[in-house]
């Protein structure tokens, strides 16, 4: 019998794997598929197990042959963007050119790479820093994967998702971003148009759906690190470390833009560090789950939101300044008490240190909660671990990352 079991367990694994576009699944699919499965059957049987508890890089970062099987990451996803395949079915495009033209790039540019039709796997062909001209619209179905090379996207306006689907962005340094418009930008191989001007976020999701933002390190941008809004939903945002930034992460356009009402993002593994000021995330109107990230820093709050969002912390550890009127982790912002004290926001499992708290409010077994939930928390003891390896790496050919 237990061989029987084994055996249909590899065929179902070894079964071609359903790619997931626009529309977004229903929410309380998600969720039983969710619980029924939690990413337990390839990584419960020990493929390429590193054993850090975090099971994204248990699931690739220990294969010494990575290079070679660089597209298997769109198969490590977790969360509500873990159906997010990128460039997973199409060729791999090398980035041999650090130029950029907004309008006409070259072949070999990122901009080139990013606005095709079809799916593509990007990788760079050595380190490079990018000053973009203007917004890299990126088109659905691509993965921009900076393993191998350390490749930072800095010094202009930076990346955007906007009304796209199946997007990966993992690896890259994403930092001192500018904003841009006022300006034709080209966003696919037969269209461009006149762009206004951009906020100058590090990463903009604008409508977008099945998006995974993995291992990227961001830091001092003009606006938002990472901002999703106008009816983004089914994102990940996991193993990045974020630092020297006020406003950190927008997750909700407006308290009036009721669209982003059925907006589920997981914020797993990430770590929030040194110069961080607030909204790590500020969530409006959806779900959000906030899972196992270490907060080691902020000077007014860890994690916000208004227009009653429903947030579920659990298992994250979070390091309160010493300052004494910044304990607080959470806010609630734009209502009166009577108001927030609605708004299902729990706490399961949190570490707090150095006076740290966090105010509950609503019902703690809401059913609101299943539509927040993502994947199994890990205790809180075991965050360090978990996000040791936080931001972009140091990945060399014939080595494990």
């Amino acid at each position: 019998m237990g061989t029987q079991i084994l055996m249909f367990t590899l065929l179902a694994l070894l079964a071609p794997k359903f790619t997931f576009s626009s529309p977004v699944p229903d929410p309380e699919l998600i969720v039983q598929e969710v619980n029924e499965k939690i990413n337990a059957s390839r990584r419960n049987l020990g493929f390429l197990s590193c054993g850090t508890g975090n099971p994204i890089d248990d699931c690739w970062r220990c294969d010494p042959n990575w290079e070679k099987n660089r597209q298997r990451l769109a198969d490590c996803a977790i969360g509500f963007g873990k159906h997010a395949t990128g460039g997973r079915d199409g060729k791999i495009y090398v980035v041999t050119d650090s130029g950029d033209h907004a309008v006409n790039p070259k072949p070999g540019t990122l901009r080139y790479g990013v606005i095709q039709n079809e799916p593509l796997w990007i990788i760079f062909a050595q380190d490079m820093v990018i000053r973009l001209k203007q917004e890299l619209m990126v088109n659905s179905f691509k993965t921009i994967d900076g393993r191998g090379a350390s490749v930072h996207i800095a010094g202009g306006p930076c990346i955007t998702v906007q009304y796209v689907t199946n997007v990966i962005i993992h690896g890259l340094n994403i930092h001192d971003c500018k904003q841009g418009g006022n300006a034709y930008v080209r966003d696919s191989p037969d269209h461009y148009g006149w762009r206004t001007v951009s906020d100058g976020d590090g990463v903009s999701i604008f409508g977008g759906s099945h998006v995974w933002v993995d291992h990227c390190s961001l830091s001092n941008c003009r606006d938002g690190l990472i901002d999703a809004i106008h009816g983004s939903t089914a994102i990940t945002i996991s193993n990045n470390y974020l630092t020297h930034h006020n406003k950190v992460m927008l997750l909700g356009h407006s308290d009036s833009y009721k669209q982003d009402k059925n907006m589920q993002v997981t914020i797993a593994f990430n770590h929030f560090g040194e110069g961080l000021v607030q909204r790590m995330p500020r969530c409006r109107h959806g779900y959000f789950h906030v899972v196992n990230n270490d907060y080691t820093h902020w000077e007014m709050y860890a994690i916000g939101g208004s227009a009653s969002p429903t947030i579920n912390s659990q298992g994250n550890r979070f390091l309160a300044p010493d300052r004494e009127d910044s304990k607080e982790v959470t806010k609630h912002e734009d209502a009166p008490e009577g108001e927030w004290k609605r708004w299902n926001w729990r706490s399961e499992g949190d570490l707090m240190l150095n006076g740290a708290f966090f105010t509950l409010s609503g019902a703690g077994a809401s059913s609101n909660y299943a539509k927040a939930s993502s994947l199994s928390a890990r205790p809180s003891s075991l965050v360090g671990t978990i996000t040791g390896g936080s931001g972009s790496l140091n990945c060399r050919k014939g080595k494990r990352c």
